[in-house]
């Protein structure tokens, strides 16, 4: 699924990154790069205001496309073309939490999830996965298993006082 990114929407939601370092574009396609190469096949497009870091194509690869635009208003005048130019509306996700781009984006049937919302993604890949539990420890033990590990470790019910004989 291509996903359609505003930069620095995301960037403000994003707690490691400061809306006011110098590379803070280069710090989130970072982020992003990892995020495709994890969802494999992943194609991520983000869209920044203005930035200060170089030419995009040096930003560019690993799944992740990124576009600056002349100005903060352009950014969103390009995010709405381009949200518009979608043909496979279903096949997209747009992450915005302003008001305007996310609007044209569900006015097409295009889903939206919150800068908010794709910030809490993105710091998933720093948690530790959790242990999948050992399904072989969830089976019952059988009698012959529990007969075995009495003869093993010497138990006689005889001693116990319950004997068969009783």
């Amino acid at each position: 699924m291509p996903i359609l990114i505003d930069g620095h929407n995301l960037i403000g939601q994003v707690p490691t990154i400061d809306l006011a370092d110098p590379d803070d574009e280069a710090q989130l396609v970072l982020l992003l790069r990892r995020y495709a190469t994890r969802r494999r096949g992943r194609r991520l497009i983000v869209v920044f205001d203005r930035g200060s870091f170089g030419h995009p194509q040096q930003l560019n690869g690993y799944g992740v496309e990124a576009h600056f635009a002349r100005s903060p208003a352009d950014a969103d005048a390009e995010l709405i073309k381009r949200i518009r130019a979608i043909k496979r509306r279903d096949e997209w996700l747009v992450v915005s939490s302003d008001r305007a781009v996310a609007g044209e984006a569900r006015a097409r049937g295009i889903p939206v999830v919150s800068a908010q919302e794709f910030a809490r993604r993105l710091a998933a890949l720093d948690q530790p996965r959790a242990a999948l539990p050992d399904k072989r420890s969830e089976r019952p033990i059988s009698s012959a298993e529990v007969e075995e590990w009495m003869r093993f470790f010497g138990y006689d019910e005889a001693q116990d006082g319950r004997s068969d004989a009783s």
